[in-house]
């Protein structure tokens, strides 16, 4: 059994916490202890590198699952070319606004609810239409866009 925390603060340390009136708190008894080196879980001794490393990780990883969602939605319906069409083909004000949209959505509960909410009634107003017409709607607005540009 390894020695406590506390038994390895040097004789210097034991003497300033004598001299104090008020307790003092695990962490700066620890500070006062030079040795308590801790190792850093990762592929870095930095822990700043670490969060970086773990940061670009988790974006690729959350982007190439978004766009890999996205495609199977458009996959039923429209060609290969077409496809990526539409995908190539987002403005930036579209981009920009659905990465908003979705950090509202993540940073609250009053924001996922009001977000959440919207895309509720957006679903139900597109299902209130007929079904054809809604398709068309849909057509004409993906691939206006791409013939656009």
């Amino acid at each position: 059994m390894g020695k406590s925390p506390i038994s390895r603060i040097t004789a210097q340390g034991k003497a300033e916490l004598k001299k104090r009136k008020r307790p003092m708190g695990m962490r700066k008894r620890l500070a006062m202890d030079g040795s308590n080196e801790k190792t850093v879980p990762g592929p870095s001794t930095n822990p700043a590198t670490n969060i970086l490393i773990a940061d670009i990780a988790t974006r690729a990883g959350a982007r190439l699952l978004r766009l890999g969602i996205e495609k199977n939605l458009l996959k039923t319906r429209y060609s290969k070319e077409e496809r990526r069409a539409i995908m190539d083909e987002r403005s930036l004000g579209e981009t920009i606004s659905s990465a908003l949209i979705a950090r509202i959505a993540t940073r609250s509960l009053p924001g996922m609810l009001i977000v959440g909410g919207g895309l509720t009634a957006k679903a139900l107003l597109d299902r209130s239409l007929s079904r054809r017409k809604a398709l068309r709607e849909g057509d004409k607005s993906l691939l206006d866009d791409k013939k656009k540009s």
